[in-house]
């Protein structure tokens, strides 16, 4: 994996990159997907082996993850973020406000998971994927 191309698809996030766009350049850097844990505002990267890269996500004024998940909110904030009524922190924001504690982005099966506190979840297919 290539740390330079990680930091710059990091900034790209929130500079408001669409997600195609971030998720290209990624797996050009030999990333297969990614753990962004909303507690700890850590985002680590992974490649299709034993590789990692920790990295801080530098979220201004994050708001507390409540236990309570809320699928329907998590499923809204990606239509926003999907349609760009909103940015990168935003999202991150409304996940977190409707109880989202982490989410897991898998490129190899074009989807991404966001889980609650106590193990509730939401699978969102990638756009355009076999899966919807």
């Amino acid at each position: 994996m290539q740390i330079e191309t990680i930091n710059e698809c990091l900034e790209l996030s929130f500079a408001d990159t669409p997600f195609p766009v971030v998720m290209g350049k990624l797996a050009g850097a030999g990333v297969a997907g990614y753990d962004a844990d909303l507690i700890a505002l850590r985002k680590t990267y992974y490649d299709s082996g034993t590789d990692n890269i920790d990295e801080a996500l530098p979220l201004a004024d994050p708001p507390a993850v409540p236990s309570a998940f809320d699928a329907a909110a998590v499923e809204a904030s990606l239509r926003a973020i999907q349609q760009q009524e909103i940015g990168y922190a935003e999202f991150l924001r409304r996940i977190m406000r409707a109880g989202c504690a982490r989410y897991l982005v898998f490129f190899g099966g074009r989807k991404a998971m966001y889980l609650g506190r106590n193990g509730e979840f939401y699978i969102e297919p990638f756009p355009g994927s076999a899966q919807q």
